[in-house]
């Protein structure tokens, strides 16, 4: 059976690449806009609002590929007043997000569902927490001038594969949920099913 993941996320490609996972990749075609705003008036946590993304991701592939197990993924940030961040739609906006989690700490959540046949078969959360140390002006300039526009597309405004590490002053939490997906448990799973061996 062939593993589709639900998405073109350039990392998560590579984390089921370096894993030696072999699947393939189709864009979702969800507008994850109108689907966080429907989302955000059912009043959902944090933890159900990653996971419910993540099941639409999954089951919109999954109606095209009813043969295949299609992995959806999705992050949230959730700051400690239970407010989401989603990416950044500007450089300013960037600027804005890091000013906020500046001395601050933060929940990522990752959601992976895999769908088989348009239905969801297994699904696993993930938090991470995380402390971001206090930010000076001049350092966010800097690290906005070497990151932007590569963070354009992430929750939170960092890229812990890359300079996004001086962000924080502790992590609590799985590297590759961090990263944006749960992959060891998405990997236990896909033994069960013989996509990897045991």
């Amino acid at each position: 059976m062939t593993l589709v993941l639900a998405s073109q996320s350039a990392s998560r490609r590579a984390m089921l690449s370096a894993a030696g996972v072999p699947h393939e990749a189709m864009v979702s075609g969800v507008d994850e806009d109108a689907a966080k705003a429907t989302l955000a008036g059912e009043g959902l946590g944090p933890r159900d609002f990653a996971d419910a993304l993540a099941e639409l991701k999954a089951l919109r592939v999954s109606g095209r590929r009813p043969d295949a197990l299609v992995l959806g993924c999705d992050s949230v940030v959730a700051l400690e007043d239970g407010t989401l961040l989603d990416k950044p739609a500007d450089r300013d906006q960037a600027r804005a997000h890091l000013t906020m989690l500046s001395g601050t700490r933060h929940d990522l959540i990752s959601a992976a569902v895999i769908a088989e046949g348009g239905r969801p078969v297994w699904r696993h959360v993930e938090r991470a927490r995380m402390h971001v140390r206090p930010l000076s002006d001049p350092f966010i300039d800097a690290y906005l001038d070497a990151e932007w526009p590569a963070i354009s597309g992430c929750v939170g405004c960092y890229r812990l594969e890359a300079m996004g590490a001086q962000i924080f002053s502790r992590i609590d939490g799985d590297h590759f949920t961090i990263l944006g997906m749960p992959l060891l448990p998405i990997l236990d799973y896909l033994r069960t099913r013989e996509i990897l061996q045991s």
